[in-house]
């Protein structure tokens, strides 16, 4: 199985700093963690436009710290109509809270917290 967060594609833009990499890696934990928490009550509210902007936001964030998991579930939930489809975004937010926390443990682990 993969690792949550690719090292080497983070390194490409870090160029392998340690400290740079915990500060990157701290600072998507604190976005990805708010954007999911948010979802839910954009899905509630039956918000179209919202989703599509958090998960959007969330795809870009993850592919970029090379996330990649985390970042095909976001591209998946982003084209889903919330306000017709309530049942596919319910599993499509399961799926990203679900790869967020395995983002998460990653980085707590990295960090050694």
């Amino acid at each position: 199985m993969a690792a949550a967060v690719d090292l080497a594609h983070l390194a490409r833009y870090t160029g392998g700093d340690v400290a740079l990499n915990a500060e990157i890696l701290r600072l998507f934990d604190d976005q990805a963690s708010e954007l999911v928490a948010r979802l839910q009550s954009i899905l509630d509210a039956r918000d179209a436009k919202s989703w599509k902007v958090i998960t959007h936001t969330l795809k870009g964030a993850a592919r970029g710290i090379g996330a990649f998991g985390l970042g095909d579930a976001a591209a998946a939930a982003e084209p889903i109509d919330v306000a017709g489809d309530s049942r596919t975004a319910t599993a499509a937010l399961e799926a990203l809270q679900s790869k967020t926390s395995a983002v998460r443990v990653f980085i707590k682990a990295y960090l050694g917290a």
